[in-house]
């Protein structure tokens, strides 16, 4: 891959003489570029999407590999379905360079590692029925590159989220997405455009595939965990107005009773 646009000169210079209003304007305008990049290549992530809808439908999980702001990302991202969709822990995973537990630690270094991930991935079992991503700004990480090549070689699902065209991650993925956003702010800094963009597609990703495994109604988290009373409280208010309950204390009840708005809501129309 001879061009890195990540790595690019970012195409303002002189920051440290620019104001507070200049470079906040300046970040902002650059950040409205994501959303852009990311609109052309829809096509790819749709692919992408359907192949996870595919492969957790059947069964199969899927697996985050990376490191970095991206992989941190992942498990941003990861960590919150089993909360607002109710989805069982371990169908979406994440292998994070140095250890999810060391998450805060920005362990860089690790990047570097070419065993940690497949070794991760086979203490999971990870077989053809699952779909591994790799996610990678530069599209060269070698923690992640060798995970990729290693389940290619077993006829394991692959994809990828890389920010640089051409890359040897997305030679390696069977459901590449290349979201080229450019040069960033600061030269060389992709946790801000290129993070921004993942970001944007982790998203994407989990939401979309949430709603085609029918664990959204209308546009309602029908299944969310009631962990706290503000969100138990939103799926009271929920329930009334899917299910017609006038009563807050009566639709609490019957919610709490059979722990999800999904399931109460069944309880109810079995009853009507």
């Amino acid at each position: 891959m001879d061009l890195r646009v990540t790595e690019s000169p970012s195409v303002y210079r002189h920051l440290e003489k620019k104001s507070v209003d200049e470079l906040v304007e300046l970040i902002n305008q650059e950040d409205q570029s994501v959303a852009v990049q990311i609109k052309q290549v829809l096509p790819q992530l749709s692919r992408l999407i359907k192949a996870i809808v595919e492969k957790i439908s059947g069964g199969g999980r899927l697996f985050y590999v990376g490191a970095g702001s991206g992989g941190r990302l992942s498990v941003l991202d990861v960590i919150e379905l089993p909360t607002t969709y109710g989805l069982p822990k371990g169908i979406f995973n994440v292998i994070l360079a140095g250890g999810i537990d060391r998450l805060a630690d920005a362990l860089e270094e690790k990047e570097d590692d070419t065993r940690e991930a497949w070794e991760k991935l086979q203490a999971a079992n990870v077989t053809t029925q699952d779909i591994v991503i790799g996610i990678s700004a530069s599209g060269t990480t070698p923690f992640v590159l060798a995970a990729l090549y290693q389940c290619r070689q077993r006829s394991i699902p692959t994809g990828c989220i890389v920010s640089n065209p051409d890359s040897p991650i997305a030679a390696a993925s069977d459901f590449p997405v290349e979201v080229i956003t450019g040069p960033e702010f600061v030269t060389g800094s992709t946790r801000m455009k290129c993070g921004t963009a993942q970001k944007m597609i982790f998203d994407m990703i989990s939401t979309t595939t949430m709603i085609q495994l029918g664990r959204v109604e209308d546009n309602s988290m029908v299944n969310v965990a009631l962990i706290n009373d503000k969100i138990t409280d939103r799926a009271v208010r929920m329930l009334m107005e899917k299910a017609g309950i006038s009563d807050y204390e009566e639709a609490k009840m019957v919610l709490l009773k059979y722990g999800s708005v999904k399931q109460a809501m069944e309880h109810v129309s079995r009853n009507v």
